[in-house]
């Protein structure tokens, strides 16, 4: 039986089972020595797995040595190597549990182990594995400017923060000098550009620097004056030629013209040039009473080129200012220079192309999620942006399948970048789609990135932007709308989710609109959606008077003009009986005019282009829109004032049509015109994956207008930005 002691304090000791038959019968004494006590060392595990541990930071576990005997134990413990520590161990271990600190601090990625040992005298050996694993720091986000982003140890998170007031940085423009931070934009002061010559205008180009372009024509007084530019003193007055018209009187008997700088009464001589030329008949001249005009001649064609004869998907074309022509399609190789005998094939396939700041900016090339700006000569690239890259944080939201949806011009040195992907966890067939709204600069530098949300998002019925374009101060303006068909080209649904971002991608406001979604138009503050009855306000998106459909509208400073009702540049169908062509006043949105075919004569089709005459003339130069009227089987082109909605001429084009003319674009006394395309040129892409035919015709005495809207990316200019117009305020 136990011993026990009595006395005020005492207690019981329990007796350790391994000692039990050494006690039984001993005598109880006070204090009895343990004879033949043992201590054993043991540790409360036998291993430690630490976490995957990025490279910089340390992680701590602890680990308790224990003595499971009665007598105290002498421990020598054996050397752990870096990245692991050890702290605490103990030399003696009494009846007391002691707690060792274990540390993992890796300098370098990969997997780590080491082994510490603990031989105790007379008390058996223990071991503890240690296992861990270096993680390199993740790469952050790229910065918007005056922004750092560093990897955060104690969080394990990146953390973007604003750099301080007066930091240099890097405006990505060619045009700011002097750059720095202020409240976390780059500013910079505007480069001075000055050849001395007031006769040139001085211009900068965000990538290029300093250029001199021909200065715009100097403004007359309207009647007998003309302007001319003297090289140091710049704009001035001159007398008019001698017999230009000046008033409202135009016949060959009583005609308002000028003589010697003055507006006076004459009736005209014979041969006098009482009508100007046309592209495509000669001046008018006095014969007797009546002003005599040769006949109008056909178009011809001087250049053409068929995209099946060289077997590409070509069905986009952008002309240069100086009238080269430019090729693209949906993933194909764009052709640089169409016209020459021997064409340029990019080297790569791009999705989408339009021209920027003297170059071929294109998305997707060469691969998906890319945009790259090439030069115009050689194809090789300026410069990419890659979202994966710069942004994984944003690429972690999606299953690795991002691709570009839209592109827009906001300015010369801001670019719109829409990137489209499936979100995280999806296969390549869904209908889900997650979309990154990106502000570049002229450089490729990030200035801003968004995460579009918005329960039309949300919905897996591949919601798209069919729409995007931007103001004249930047703002930016998209259109979301979900689609009818699984695959490309996209045909539009309803409703419509209209989004407005500020220039540096900050949501404005939105709101969702009962119509189908199309191209985007702007002017003095109005947005212009293709399928919309009504203009919106920029500053808020409340609707604007009462229109027919806009179609791909196109609009001067005063006058907006709609697509001819019901006309499309879809191939095949029923023909649309569209016999007229109205004005609109800006911003009022008023009627101003309306033009009126003859009868049984209709537009052919809802593309409209903006042309100005060639300066020189006393009156100024004149604006007019061109479409195409179905007369007869030779398409005519058809050239309309925009300030009275009078004719100004009729051209037949001398071609046989595979189709109705689906695309047109301007150039310096040119016409590029594409037809053939055999797939819908109103969804998005237009007409993917079409072989088309382009032919170039002569336009003698026009050139493009320079108005605030000249189209969108994929439908009219793919200008993509709402750009001032000469001499406006």
């Amino acid at each position: 039986m136990g011993c026990s002691k009595t006395a005020a304090g005492a207690v019981w000791v329990p007796l350790l089972v391994g000692l039990a038959a050494a006690m039984l019968g001993a005598g109880c004494h006070d204090d009895p020595p343990l004879v033949g006590a043992q201590g054993r060392l043991r540790l409360s595990a036998e291993q430690l797995t630490f976490p995957g541990t990025y490279v910089g930071k340390t992680r701590e576990q602890t680990v308790r040595v224990l003595n499971a005997g009665r007598s105290g134990l002498r421990v020598t413990w054996t050397q752990v190597d870096p990245p692991f520590t050890v702290e605490g161990l103990p030399d003696q271990v009494g009846t007391t549990e002691v707690e060792v600190r274990v540390r993992f601090a890796p300098a370098a990625p990969g997997p780590y182990s080491a082994t510490l040992t603990g031989t105790a005298s007379g008390g058996g050996t223990v071991t503890l594995t240690l296992t861990g694993q270096g993680l390199a720091i993740p790469a952050c986000p790229v910065p918007a400017a005056c922004h750092s982003s560093t990897f955060d140890l104690a969080t394990e998170k990146c953390v973007e923060t604003q750099l301080p007031d007066g930091a240099t940085c890097d405006p990505g423009n060619a045009c700011l000098v002097e750059a720095t931070c202020q409240a976390g934009h780059c500013k910079g002061r505007a480069r001075v550009c000055d050849d001395g010559n007031a006769c040139t205008t001085d211009v900068c180009n965000p990538l290029d620097g300093c250029q001199t372009v021909p200065a715009p024509p100097c403004p007359g007084d309207g009647v007998c004056q003309v302007g001319v530019c003297d090289p140091a003193k710049g704009c001035g007055l001159a007398k008019a030629p001698d017999g230009s018209f000046c008033g409202a009187r135009r016949g060959c008997d009583v005609a308002d013209v000028c003589v010697d700088g003055a507006c006076v009464v004459r009736d005209l001589p014979d041969g006098f040039v009482c009508a100007p030329s046309t592209p495509c008949q000669g001046e008018g001249r006095c014969d007797g009473s009546a002003c005599a005009r040769p006949p109008p001649t056909v178009l011809e064609p001087d250049w053409s080129l068929d995209a099946q004869v060289y077997e590409h998907d070509l069905h986009d074309m952008m002309v240069w200012p100086d009238g080269n022509v430019t090729l693209s399609g949906f993933f194909a190789n764009p052709m640089l220079d169409a016209t020459s005998p021997a064409p340029l094939l990019a080297r790569d396939t791009g999705r989408r192309c339009m021209l920027w700041n003297g170059r071929l900016l294109c998305m997707d090339y060469p691969q998906q999620g890319l945009v790259s700006l090439l030069e115009r000569g050689t194809g090789q690239p300026r410069w990419s942006f890659e979202l994966a890259s710069a942004r994984p944080d944003l690429a972690a939201k999606t299953n690795n399948t991002i691709f570009m949806a839209r592109l827009a011009v906001m300015a010369p040195d801001r670019l719109a970048a829409l990137f489209e992907a499936y979100p995280a966890g999806e296969e390549a067939s869904t209908l889900c789609r997650v979309y990154f709204l990106l502000v570049l600069d002229a450089k490729g530098g990030l200035v801003s990135a968004t995460l579009l949300t918005d329960p039309l998002l949300s919905v897996c019925n591949h919601p798209h932007p069919f729409g995007l374009v931007s103001d004249v101060t930047g703002d930016l303006y998209v259109t979301f709308s979900p689609t009818v068909n699984s695959g490309a080209p996209l045909q539009p649904g309803a409703p419509t989710l209209v989004m407005a971002y500020s220039s540096d991608g900050v949501e404005r406001w939105r709101r969702t609109l009962p119509m189908g979604g199309g191209e985007l138009g702007m002017v003095r503050g109005l947005l212009l959606p293709e399928r919309s009855t009504t203009a919106l306000r920029i500053e808020d998106g409340t609707e604007v008077g009462s229109l027919p459909m806009l179609g791909r509208a196109v609009a001067t400073r005063e006058v907006l003009v709609p697509s001819p009702a019901g006309t499309t540049v879809n191939p095949g169908g029923s023909a649309v009986v569209s016999p007229e062509l109205s004005g609109y006043t800006v911003p009022g949105m008023a009627p101003a005019w309306t033009y009126r075919l003859e009868e049984g004569q209709s537009f052919a089709s809802k593309e409209l282009r903006l042309a100005e005459t060639l300066p020189g003339r006393s009156e100024g130069v004149d604006t007019m829109v061109l479409g195409f009227v179905a007369d007869g089987e030779t398409p005519t082109l058809l050239g309309v004032r925009t300030k009275d909605g009078s004719e100004a001429f009729r051209c037949a084009l001398s071609y046989t049509p595979r189709s109705l003319p689906q695309l047109f674009e301007l150039g310096p006394e040119s016409l590029v015109l594409m037809d053939g395309a055999s797939t819908c040129g109103e969804c998005d892409p237009p007409f993917a994956y079409s072989r088309s035919r382009f032919q170039r015709f002569p336009l003698k005495g026009l050139q493009p207008a320079e108005a605030p809207w000249p189209g969108t990316f994929g439908g009219p200019g793919h200008g993509h930005h709402e750009l001032p117009v000469r001499g406006s305020p």
